[in-house]
């Protein structure tokens, strides 16, 4: 049953509560100042559309849920997203397949949508419109030609005004259904004639690092270890382990422990991030 939804949030934690539908799991607020946030939120028939407006720097930690598949797009006018440490472009959006985690950024103030569609209805769309196997890789960033890319983020931006202007137009079957088509239609072209961009083997190995280091903290937080330790867990030196974070959390490894810390309202840092690993 298509449906709309439209928010404004001035607290991180109502934010990150509405967040889940986008697949999110955590949200740390890295910058200063007074939150706020806006969320527009459209279900169709087999879509799901959002479009946020962020005003603060945050880290947030995104799983996609199994039969899913995620397409993130900036949408302009401010820094664009990054995903994993890769930050959009343009003319570029991402794909996540189900399952599929990453950390996802922003450093500044920063508008970004998503499509959600279950991965099997998207294959089955893909093969009648192009006439071949239409399959995805498990995450990849696409560079598009700008008129496919106009057409795909028009289209998004069409159904996010409505719903934020005239949310029960979109309450209509046949509304809904006709834009939900498009999407459908312009999303295969992008996929289908969009250009792959290869993720350097070090970015990849960095995401790794960042999400072991996520899991460490979730079942160790309250632990106190050493930069020794977590390196001996995670079997990689200190210096690339700040070089990792850096990239793929916007922080070193003791500030984003100390805010962890800090979120879950634990007074009182027992992370010792001192020492040095083996190089």
């Amino acid at each position: 049953m298509p449906g709309t939804i439209t928010s404004g949030f001035s607290e991180a934690e109502k934010f990150a509560a509405a967040l889940r539908a986008e697949g999110v799991l955590s949200v740390l607020v890295t910058g200063t100042g007074e939150f706020r946030a806006r969320l527009t939120q459209v279900a169709l028939h087999q879509l799901r559309l959002s479009a946020a407006e962020e005003h603060l720097s945050r880290i947030a930690l995104v799983a996609v849920p199994a039969d899913m598949i995620l397409v993130s797009l900036a949408r302009g006018g401010t820094s664009a997203p990054i995903w994993g440490g890769v930050r959009l472009d343009a003319n570029e959006i991402i794909t996540l397949a189900a399952r599929q985690r990453l950390h996802m950024r922003t450093d500044g103030p920063c508008r970004w949508g998503s499509i959600w569609m279950p991965a099997g209805e998207l294959a089955g769309y893909g093969r009648a419109l192009t006439g071949a196997d239409f399959t995805l890789p498990s995450a990849a960033r696409w560079r598009l030609r700008p008129a496919m890319i106009r057409r795909l983020r028009h289209l998004h931006s069409a159904g996010i005004r409505v719903a934020e202007g005239s949310p029960n137009v979109l309450i209509g079957a046949e509304a809904a259904h006709g834009l939900e088509q498009q999407l459908i239609e312009a999303l295969v072209e992008c996929l289908a004639n969009g250009s792959e961009i290869d993720t350097s083997r070090l970015t990849i190995e960095h995401q790794d690092v960042a999400l072991r280091f996520e899991a460490l903290l979730q079942t160790k937080l309250e632990h106190a270890l050493r930069m020794a330790d977590i390196c001996k867990m995670l079997g990689i030196s200190a210096r690339d382990f700040r070089l990792a974070c850096q990239e793929q959390l916007g922080v070193d490894p003791a500030t984003y422990a100390r805010r962890r810390l800090m979120h879950r309202g634990i007074a009182e840092t027992r992370w010792h991030m001192k020492g040095s690993c083996k190089q």
